[in-house]
């Protein structure tokens, strides 16, 4: 199941959305080691995690959290703009038809196959997102290692910046172009899936 929350309030209010956040501590701050808070030792949650945050997670059969993204506006304060502006040699793309995605979290207890198939529901569920909702284009930064991931998806995506090649770990900004010929070009790879939205709202009823 595809499930999307909006606001902050709302996702903490849902089992779904709070085994995210616990999965983004396990990820993020256990696993990569990045500097950055969490509540109660439990789950991270961040500055940016707030009423206009959007947030699209993949369970299983169970309803268990195996993979999420979280969404920012770009026509306020978010990641790229605020901490990572460098990276752009032109300046962050922004506007009301641009969103930023932010917290793209695998569960670490998925074996590879499903790491695999859950990466390709959530690809395929922003794309659906970003053509329901009038998003055009998409941002984020990443590692070079993933960057090159990202590119070889099959849609369009650019850098924002000159990116520094000789170490894996440097960071990227990237521009990710959504258009209706999107789906195709993901399929063409092998990375788009067949998905339904579900909001949390329905989710639960």
């Amino acid at each position: 199941m595809v499930v999307t929350g909006n606001g902050i309030e709302q996702a903490l209010g849902d089992r779904v959305f709070r085994s995210m956040f616990e999965e983004r501590k396990r990820v993020f701050v256990d696993l990569l080691g990045w500097d950055i808070p969490t509540l109660a030792g439990r789950y991270e949650i961040d500055q940016f995690d707030d009423d206009e945050a959007v947030y699209i997670v993949i369970t299983d059969d169970s309803g268990e959290h195996c993979g999420s993204a979280r969404l920012l506006r770009t026509d306020r304060p978010h990641i790229l703009d605020t901490i990572f502006p460098h990276l752009c040699e032109d300046g962050p793309p922004a506007g009301p038809a641009v969103r930023e995605i932010t917290r793209f979290c695998l569960a670490r207890r998925l074996r590879a196959r499903d790491r695999l198939v859950t990466r390709n529901r959530l690809i395929s569920a922003l794309v659906r997102h970003a053509l329901h909702h009038g998003i055009t284009a998409y941002t984020g930064v990443a590692e070079w290692a993933w960057f090159q991931q990202i590119l070889a998806f099959g849609w369009v995506c650019v850098p924002l910046g000159l990116p520094s090649i000789s170490d894996p770990h440097s960071l990227s900004a990237m521009r990710i172009d959504i258009s209706p010929e999107t789906p195709r070009l993901l399929r063409q790879s092998g990375t788009f899936e067949p998905i339904h939205l579900m909001d949390l709202d329905r989710a639960a009823a």
